[in-house]
This record gives C-alpha cells, structure tokens and sequence, in this order.
C-alpha cells in the first residue's frame, strides 16, 4: 500500500538551495522536468498543486540533478556528478525516492509500499492487499478505482494506505481513523466497519436495564439489520433494536408496522 511519506523540503522549482532532501513528498536528488509543460518541479504532487493541469508520470523523459544542475535522461545517477537521484527508481513511473521496500506493481501499474512479498495483488479487487487478508476479505469488482467516500479523493494511486472494511468498500487509513472519531458504520452501506460484538453484548445489559415508558413497553416493530440485511419484527427500544438473525443493533425501523405484544 502507499503510504504518506517524506521529508519537509522545496515546494516548487524555485528553490535554489537545501533541495538534496526533496521535498515533502519524497525525498530525491532531481527535480522532474513535466513534458505537459516543460516546468522543473521536485515531484508530480509539487507540480499538480501548482499548475492547472496533471502531470503524466509516465511520460517523464528528463530530470535535472540538482547538485551540478545538468539536464539528462530520467535515470538513476547523474551522468555529470555521479549523484545519486534516489535510492529506490522505477523507470515506469519514474518515482525516485529513499528506499522504503518499494516495487511497482504490473497489475495496479503504479509502485507501491512493501516489502513486496508482505502483499498479494487481488484480481477482482485490483488492488495490493496485505498477506493477511488473502482469502478473509470481501472483493467488490474493482473498488479500489472508486474514490474514498469521505474525502472523496482518489485511493488506488493515493499515498495513503487504504483500509478494507468487512463489507469490501475502501477508504483512506486516515479518513477510516477520522470516521471512527463519529460512528461505525460504512458510509456507503451502513454495514459495521469493525467487530461491534463485545458493544452489542454491552448494549443488550443496557436494554435489560432500562424499562421503556409504559405506552412503548407493548409496542412491536419491524426492523432492517445493516450488517446481515434480514428483517425482524421486534419489541421497540429507544436505546436500540437487536436484529434476531445475527444480533447486531445495528438495525434500523423500516417502517412497516407498529403492533402492540397482544396483537401479535
């Protein structure tokens, strides 16, 4: 998985000084010359954040070393001073960078995070996984090309690792660590995004222990689970309604009927 990464650094092609660090995406000793525009700029991100138009990583055919400043073919060392450009260089992405167990990916067609043989490449998914996710996840047919729903910016080429939720969908480590901070629920199914048993077993204490008011404690209804998707007919609860096929509260009243106990 990618990962944010980098050293604070230049911010642009001006920077005429400091700049063997990079910038604060990567670290590198060249800056990329774009072939959109023929601009000199330490990365893609650098460039895409000031022009009005993206860089084609692919296309990259010239960098300029920044210590002996000479234009050259994107490659590995400096021809001039023997500089090293990056640690780690793939000449398909062109992406020069310290040594972080890299490898590019021929199905995802970008590099990624390793070590490499810390990953597998889910077909369906079309995404880098983790090892321990081999046969224990839920595909969903190329969902790493749908963007995060919560930031709703791109995930398969993002820098940031994604998280698989139980359901199959994606999002950001980052923005799953910010969804917790509100709710648990997948914001694209409402399935629970994490084990909420030992909750639901806490939740069930709660309900034996807190009478409704008399005009709800015969009151019946039909509920929808969001984590199984079977319907129940249940005794209404303000705290919560447990589904009885997987006991999950995590239901919601469909609306159907509301029937006292006797009528039952």
């Amino acid at each position: 998985m990618a990962t944010a990464g980098g050293e604070p650094g230049c911010a642009g092609q001006g920077c005429e000084q400091g700049c063997e660090q990079g910038c604060e995406h990567y670290r590198r000793g060249c800056r990329l010359r774009a072939p959109c525009c023929g601009k000199l700029y330490p990365c893609r991100l650098c460039h895409d954040g000031a022009e009005e138009h993206q860089l084609d990583r692919f296309r990259v055919s010239e960098v300029q070393c920044i210590r002996c400043r000479l234009l050259q073919k994107a490659q590995q060392r400096c021809e001039g001073c023997d500089s090293l450009f990056g640690e780690y260089y793939c000449d398909i992405c062109h992406l020069f960078d310290r040594d972080k167990k890299q490898y590019h990916c021929e199905e995802c067609g970008i590099c990624r995070i390793g070590p490499k043989e810390d990953f597998f490449h889910c077909s369906k998914c079309n995404l880098c996984l983790s090892l321990s996710l081999r046969g224990k996840h839920k595909c969903i047919e190329n969902v790493s090309r749908q963007d995060c729903p919560i930031c709703l910016e791109d995930i398969h080429t993002s820098r940031v690792g994604a998280h698989v939720l139980p359901c199959g969908h994606l999002l950001h480590r980052t923005c799953y660590n910010e969804m917790l901070k509100e709710g648990y629920r997948c914001p694209l199914c409402m399935h629970s995004a994490l084990d909420m048993t030992r909750y639901w077993r806490q939740l069930d204490n709660e309900v034996a222990q807190t009478p409704m008011p008399t005009e709800y404690q015969n009151m019946m209804v039909e509920i929808l689970c969001n984590d199984c998707n079977a319907r129940s007919t249940v005794q209404f609860h303000l705290l919560g309604m447990k589904c009885k096929n997987c006991e999950s509260y995590n239901t919601a009243q469909d609306g159907r009927c509301r029937l006292p106990l006797e009528e039952q």
